[in-house]
This record gives structure tokens, C-alpha cells and sequence, in this order.
């Protein structure tokens, strides 16, 4: 079980979870619920859940992959259907006094299913067909989290399609269209936006233009962020965070919590902590030549990477706000077993080294 754990991939990811432990138990004292505990509980969960991935293996998700693919439809089908209503989104399952976000598991689903599909296939014949295939296999599950709506998970499919086909070796041509027909079909996605997240992204360029309202979320995570200065206010002491001016402090704008606490230094050490993590998640791709693997490797690494840099840009005012937890530190227990689900597929490549 153990021979060849990629015990440092391991460690970087608790100790990053951890943190957000400690920033979740700040933001959410003197709220009900016991956030932190539950946080602390789920990533016991995780671990294990992680422990069975490395188990069973890779290649024998591999072999199930469609399977998960088909499963992760279906519940989004049952979110659209039965799914629980919060903050006028439609994301979750109630399950007892647990609430499932099927969208987190589909990106598994969704990876492992293109490292399959096309690592299965030779990439100098019928290249067209494969990119169909694959920009079809996450069309589905893309439209249906935009449905719930969830703007944010929905953007993340992007990234992992064409960092999967760029390492699989699909002619940089088919990328370089596609981006251009997105670029030119935006009055079409516009039109299928809510409207609070076409405020969300107006108020990106101005959020003065409604300060008390769509711009209310992007104003107080800055002023957060900038007022933890350069070593913070220390532990327990962020002002917004204590008098409740940042909304979902505890889930979307966790950063801000940190930033404001342990002020630019404890926001460079998060940072640091996740450049060593995307460091030891490449380094799998060294030890393997099964382009299954690869194909896993780049498709974590961009789920991942995409998600800190959208989010973290988010808190400080580059991107729009679209409502994306900070992977492995924003309260939410879907999320959490999703990234360590993913880390255990990285373990498990590490550990098999198949040369091919």
C-alpha cells in the first residue's frame, strides 16, 4: 500500500487543508453550525477516500471511467430535478443532514473519461473525430452546471479540455478555433447568463457603479485584503471577517480572511504552499510514459491551478466574482473529497511508474 507513496504531494495537501481549518474556524466563529469541526471531520473523510483511490489504482478507474461519467450525469439531471435551492442557486442533494454537490465529482468523472477515451486512441489519425468526441463528452455535463446555474464550476470543464488535448497532441489549430468561436458566440452566452451574473461581471470593470449591491462583495474583499497590510491583524482579528461585512467568508472569499489576518507574508506562504503542490503534481508526469496517466496528470494540474488562480483573482479584484471555492481551504465537504480523490489518482500514477 505504502511502497512508493508520493508522501510529499501527500503532506503539501493536508498541511494546505489544515490551513483552511484554522481560516474557517476565524471566519465562521460566533456563526452556528460548527464549520471547522465539520471541515476537520471531511478531511478525515477525505484522507480516506484518498487511501482507497491509491488502493484500487488508476487503471482500474480507468476501466470504469464511463461508467462515472454516466453516474455524474445523472445526478446533475436529479440537482436540476430535486436539487436543494440555496442563495438562488440550485447545486446540492440533500442526503440526511449531508449535502452533496454532484458538479465537484463530475470533474473527475470528466477527466478520467477523456484520459480513456482518448488515450486509448492514436493522436496522428482521425483528429477531428477525437476532438468532437472529446469537446461533446464535456459539453454535457457543462450545460447542465450552467442550468443549476453555477458559472464558475462550469468555466473549470474549459481549461482541463484543453489541457488534456494539448498534452494528448491535438493540432493547436482545433484549439486555436474553438477559442475564437467562444470569443465570437459571447452574445450567446450572454443571453443564457442570470442576471446577477451579468452584474457580476459589469460591476468586474466598476464596482462603484452599485456598490451597495452587485459591486457590495467585490468592494469589502479588497478592502479585506488590503487591510491585513503586510503581516495582518493576526488570528481571530480581521475586522471584516468579525463584523460579518464579507459575505460567504467562510466558502468563496476564504482568502480574504487569510489575507486580512496574516496580512501579504501569511498571503505569500498559502501562495508558496500551492506552487509546491503544482510542483509535485508535474512531477508525476516524469515518472510515467502510460498517456492515460499523463492525461490524468494535466487535466488534476489544470483543475486545480485554474480554481486558486480564479479565485485568488477574484478576492483582489482581477477576475469576476463567479463563486469558486479556493481548492482544499474553502469550507465544503464535495469539494474537499474532489481535490483529494484527485491527489490520490496522482499518488496512485506515482506510485505504478508503468513504462510503456
Amino acid at each position: 500500500m505504502f511502497r512508493g507513496f508520493y508522501w510529499p504531494l501527500f503532506y503539501t495537501a493536508v498541511i494546505i487543508s489544515l490551513v483552511g481549518v484554522a481560516a474557517i474556524f476565524s471566519a465562521s466563529r460566533g456563526l452556528p453550525g460548527d464549520y471547522a469541526l465539520k471541515q476537520l471531520a471531511w478531511l478525515g473523510v477525505s484522507i480516506l477516500t484518498l487511501m482507497a483511490v491509491v488502493r484500487i489504482g488508476y487503471r482500474t478507474l480507468l476501466g470504469y471511467s464511463y461508467a462515472f461519467y454516466a453516474i455524474s450525469i445523472a445526478l446533475l439531471l436529479v440537482v436540476i430535478i430535486l436539487g436543494d435551492m440555496h442563495l438562488g442557486a440550485q447545486r446540492w442533494i440533500e442526503i440526511g443532514p449531508f449535502a452533496l454537490q454532484p458538479s465537484e465529482f463530475a470533474k473527475i468523472a470528466v477527466i478520467l473519461t477523456l484520459a480513456q477515451y482518448l488515450g486509448e486512441r492514436a493522436r496522428n489519425r482521425y483528429q477531428t473525430k477525437r476532438f468532437l468526441v472529446a469537446f461533446i463528452l464535456v459539453s454535457f455535463p457543462m450545460i447542465f452546471i450552467l442550468k443549476q446555474p453555477d458559472l464558475g464550476t462550469t468555466l473549470i470543464f474549459i481549461p482541463i479540455l484543453f489541457c488534456i488535448l494539448f498534452l494528448w497532441g491535438v493540432r493547436l489549430r482545433y484549439l486555436v478555433v474553438t477559442s475564437l468561436f467562444a470569443l465570437t458566440s459571447f452574445p450567446v452566452f450572454w443571453a443564457l447568463l442570470k442576471g446577477y451574473q451579468k452584474r457580476r461581471l459589469l460591476v468586474f470593470l466598476n464596482p462603484n457603479v452599485d456598490p451597495l449591491g452587485a459591486g457590495y462583495t467585490a468592494i469589502q474583499s479588497k478592502i479585506a485584503v488590503g487591510a491585513g497590510q503586510f503581516f495582518g491583524k493576526g488570528f481571530l482579528q480581521g475586522t471584516q471577517n468579525r463584523l460579518r461585512f464579507l459575505p460567504e467568508h467562510h466558502t468563496d472569499f476564504i482568502f480574504c480572511v487569510i489575507a486580512e489576518e496574516w496580512g501579504f507574508v501569511g498571503s505569500c506562504l498559502i501562495l508558496m504552499l500551492f506552487a509546491l503542490l503544482f510542483i509535485r503534481m508535474i512531477r508525476v508526469i516524469e515518472r510515467t510514459t502510460d498517456t492515460r496517466a499523463r492525461l490524468i496528470t494535466a487535466g488534476v494540474v489544470s483543475m486545480v491551478f485554474f480554481q486558486v488562480v480564479i479565485n485568488i483573482g477574484m478576492t483582489v479584484g482581477l477576475m469576476p466574482i463567479t463563486g469558486l471555492p479556493l481548492p482544499f481551504v474553502s469550507y465544503g465537504g464535495s469539494s474537499l473529497v474532489t481535490m483529494f480523490i484527485a491527489v490520490g489518482l496522482l499518488i496512485s500514477i506515482y506510485k505504478d511508474r508503468s513504462i510503456f
